[in-house]
Parts: structure tokens; C-alpha cells; sequence
């Protein structure tokens, strides 16, 4: 099973992330969609859905650009998953399409939900702010990936710096 973002979340969260690690600086739809590896014409809607959540704020003219509508520290993963994604929950019933006897919860339905509060509430934990940090110590390469976290079975490549402009979260 794979547990990933689609599409919209993936370039949301590579857009928060960028303006996040430019803190304070106003960034061009261009220069986001360079440094994350987001295709140019698709990134104005991502952009624009974080605009209508109020986590991005946006000013038009050559000065203009997106800035965080908030502190990075104040911006959660959560926050930045749920608008490109919507709500996560579960609606129907996680045994697709097989016989299910029960009205209201099937015996797999308490454990699935119990996974799913966990993955809400660590994501409610993790803010932006940190995460400008993750990657500024990525960046500079003192980072050390927690023992219990395994790094990524299949590597993806990404550009080999991120570059930051000062403290993630003002």
C-alpha cells in the first residue's frame, strides 16, 4: 500500500515549503515552480486553492508575488494537505467492494480509523516552520534522519540544494 500524496497535495506542500524556506520574501510563481520541479502552468492553481485557504497571500504586478498569510509556525501540514486534498476521513467502508454485513462499521473500521487519527494528528504537529528547518539542515547537510524512520526505499531525485533566507517562521 502506498501511503503518498496525489498530485495536488504533493505540489502544495512543495509550494508552502518554498515560500516557507524564503521567509519574508515575496516569490514569483516562476521561481516556485523552478526550484520545486512544479510544472509552470499547472502551479497557478495550486497557488491560487492556497489563496482561497488562506494560507498563501498573493499581490498582482511585476513587485508581486506569494507570501505566507501567516507564520510558518502557524501553518501545518494538515492545513496544506487538507486544502489540496479535502478532508481526511473515512466515509465508506475500508473492505471496497467485498461483502459488508455490519450498518454502521465492519471489524477493520476501528483499527483504520485509529490509523487515520494518528496520521491527522501528526500531521496537526508539523508545521512549516519546522519543516524550513528540516530542510535548511538537509541543505547543509546536518541533518541526521531519525533512528526510527528508515530513509526512502526507492530514492527520489531532487535538485541537490534548497537554499533559505534566514529563521523559518517570521
Amino acid at each position: 500500500m502506498q501511503a503518498t500524496l496525489g498530485r495536488k497535495g504533493d505540489y502544495s506542500v512543495r509550494a508552502v515549503l518554498d515560500i516557507s524556506n524564503h521567509n519574508g520574501d515575496r516569490r514569483k510563481s516562476r521561481e516556485i515552480a523552478e526550484e520545486m520541479d512544479i510544472p509552470v502552468r499547472y502551479l497557478p492553481q495550486i497557488l491560487a486553492n492556497l489563496v482561497e485557504h488562506a494560507i498563501l497571500t498573493a499581490e498582482a504586478g511585476p513587485n508581486g508575488g506569494y507570501l505566507l498569510a501567516r507564520p510558518a509556525d502557524d501553518i501545518t501540514l494538515l492545513d496544506v494537505v487538507e486544502a489540496a486534498e479535502g478532508p481526511i476521513r473515512l466515509d465508506q467502508c475500508v473492505l471496497r467492494g467485498g461483502p459488508c454485513d455490519w450498518q454502521t462499521s465492519c471489524p477493520v473500521h476501528i483499527p483504520w480509523n485509529r490509523a487515520i487519527n494518528a496520521l491527522t494528528e501528526e500531521l496537526t504537529a508539523t508545521t512549516f516552520g519546522e519543516l524550513a528547518l528540516q530542510c535548511a539542515a538537509i541543505a547543509t547537510g546536518n541533518y541526521e534522519l531519525p533512528a526510527d524512520m528508515p530513509p526512502h526505499v526507492i530514492p527520489t531525485p531532487r535538485r541537490p540544494r534548497i537554499e533559505t533566507t534566514g529563521a523559518p517562521g517570521t
